[in-house]
């Protein structure tokens, strides 16, 4: 009974860490294409160019984020999972125990690190307010 609700305990868990509703980021891509790309029109009669601005690593670097936290996230979540099994597996040797702990102490430690960069980042911006963990780079603001 405790490995099935250790089992949910982990899978909650790892559900938390991977979930990122697709509403939160819907707003914002207006936004980004207005400040990455601009279009321009070389000629009256000509097509319309898109071009790219200094902005454009903005994007880039935010989307990288997005893309990282996840994974980050499941690797923990699957190093978990290994390190369980691992434990469950080892037959009570002490070799492969000390193997599986060690698997598990690495995983909840990268947990913490993961934690605490983004609780220091947030206690920065409560000390300072200055918003640390949005990375801008200053230009002209688009034509509405």
């Amino acid at each position: 009974m405790k490995r099935f609700i250790g089992l949910l305990l982990l899978l909650a868990i790892g559900y938390l860490l991977l979930a990122t509703p697709s509403f939160i980021y819907a707003q914002e891509s207006e936004a980004w294409n207005s400040r990455c790309v601009v279009k321009i029109t070389p000629s009256p009669s000509g097509p319309e160019i898109e071009v790219a601005t200094i902005q454009g690593f903005e994007c880039i670097f935010t989307n990288v984020v997005r893309i990282l936290t996840p994974v980050a996230g499941l690797a923990v979540f699957i190093m978990l999972v290994v390190g369980s099994f691992q434990l469950i597996t080892a037959g009570g040797e002490p070799k492969q125990v000390q193997k599986a702990r060690k698997t598990l102490t690495s995983a909840i430690l990268g947990l913490f690190i993961f934690a605490g960069i983004f609780l220091v980042l947030k206690l920065i911006q409560a000390i300072t307010g200055v918003d640390v963990t949005k990375f801008e780079i200053p230009g002209p603001t688009p034509a509405p």
